[in-house]
């Protein structure tokens, strides 16, 4: 009866349980509560070891969903080349809002990582991204080598073809058993949130939690900031479109999304606006479920951009332009490998910060906080979705366009 009653609690609820009962726990046991410190390092731990192999996997399955069919390589480019630019737009306007706001305050928390300064050149940066032994990258956990040469296999798949359909299949289920593996890790989220939170009140006070609100006021103003200019820019400039024709009629799914927060939960939602929009039913249905897969600015971009500069913020360890550039390329390129994932942004921060060197502790501040940054976050994607539905779709001749400015609005969807 207990598990049963425990099971049928929404996770974030839990997630929020714990951050609460860890806090009361630090308070109660001061510095005490260290003892609890390894529930939080068992959890990171398991975080660490998922990284490599699913982010692998992850994206070599992207790019190899692309399929080689010759009517839909263009459309495949187009919309695949809208996710990357929106991403990286995403991702700098994260960085750029992040670094405008002092979101940690008189905070200094101390860690037992040791980061490593030594910054190489932009030259060397590049060539750092090749992978000279890719088995040893993935035993390392060399991130950045890891997206390479998961992409270069994937492009390398669609090329041979037939043949390479075993190799297919195989990472196939290989990132299936990853996704997995990761919704049973992430169920340890509560646990390793309330260890965390329980050693880190307990060594520093209530005054580590002081932040968060600055932190959620960044990601908010960011999150608009990109969907107001950047996506209301694009249907204006680029697809010569009403934004505010574009943004009345996407309104439906954005209420299911932000209400949500599941851009694949949105998709009757948003698959309901975009045919409103006069996207043919054809696009439609190639561009929503793959944006929903692949297409994530506001987990990707925004979000890793800001967290990372609010963890390093609140730890006292300084960013440089490197470090920034590094933040912009790895969250956009795992963004759309890792996007499907099951706490996919969990997974991105966790890249992000890996390749800058930040600790990882640091997650367990914005974990407990997640379902109110998700709700924008997911906002943000599923909006996203329907700017390339309509912009790629007009460029194509697959929108129609008196059917975009005429008002038929599409009725309020039932919340899945």
């Amino acid at each position: 009866m207990i598990l049963q009653t425990l099971n049928r609690i929404p996770f974030w609820q839990k997630v929020i349980a714990g951050f609460v009962l860890g806090t009361l726990t630090g308070i109660g046991l001061g510095e005490s509560a260290i003892i609890l410190k390894p529930l939080g390092d068992l959890f990171i731990s398991a975080i660490k070891m998922l990284v490599a192999p699913l982010v692998f996997c992850a994206i070599v399955v992207s790019i190899t969903s692309l399929g080689s069919q010759s009517n839909l390589k263009r459309l495949s480019f187009k919309t695949l080349a809208m996710f990357m630019f929106t991403g990286t737009v995403a991702s700098f306007i994260g960085l750029t809002i992040g670094s405008l706001i002092d979101m940690g305050g008189n905070l200094a928390l101390a860690t037992s990582e040791v980061r490593e300064r030594d910054i190489p050149g932009f030259a060397q940066v590049l060539l750092n991204m090749i992978p000279v032994n890719p088995f040893a990258s993935l035993a390392e956990g060399n991130v950045l080598q890891i997206i390479v040469f998961a992409a270069l296999v994937g492009i390398a798949i669609n090329a041979v073809g037939e043949k390479a359909v075993p190799l297919k299949n195989t990472i196939e289920a290989g990132a299936e058993v990853m996704f997995q593996l990761t919704r049973m890790v992430l169920k340890l989220t509560p646990i390793g949130v309330f260890g965390l939170m329980a050693w880190v009140v307990g060594e520093y006070g209530l005054s580590t939690l002081l932040p968060l609100g600055k932190f959620i006021m960044a990601i908010y103003i960011a999150a608009l900031i990109h969907i107001i200019v950047v996506y209301g820019g694009l249907v204006k400039f680029a697809a010569g479109l009403s934004p505010l024709q574009f943004f009345r009629k996407a309104m439906p799914a954005q209420v299911v999304a932000f209400s949500t927060a599941s851009s694949f939960g949105t998709l009757p939602a948003s698959t309901r606006c975009t045919e409103a929009m006069g996207v043919s039913k054809r696009y439609s249905a190639f561009v929503l479920p793959l944006g929903a897969t692949m297409n994530m600015d506001g987990c990707g971009g925004i979000y890793p951009a800001i967290a990372a500069i609010f963890i390093a913020q609140i730890y006292g360890i300084p960013l440089d332009m490197t470090d920034y550039m590094l933040i912009a390329v790895t969250a956009t390129v795992a963004s759309v490998g890792t996007a499907g994932v099951p706490g996919s942004a969990m997974v991105m921060l966790t890249v992000t910060l890996g390749v800058i060197g930040l600790p990882l502790e640091g997650i367990a501040f914005i974990a407990a906080i997640d379902r109110i940054i998700d709700m924008i976050r997911t906002a943000t994607n599923v909006t996203g979705d329907m700017m390339t539905a309509v912009v790629i779709g007009k460029s194509e001749g697959q929108l129609d366009v008196d059917k975009f400015y005429a008002n038929d609005t599409p009725k309020q969807p039932v919340l899945p």
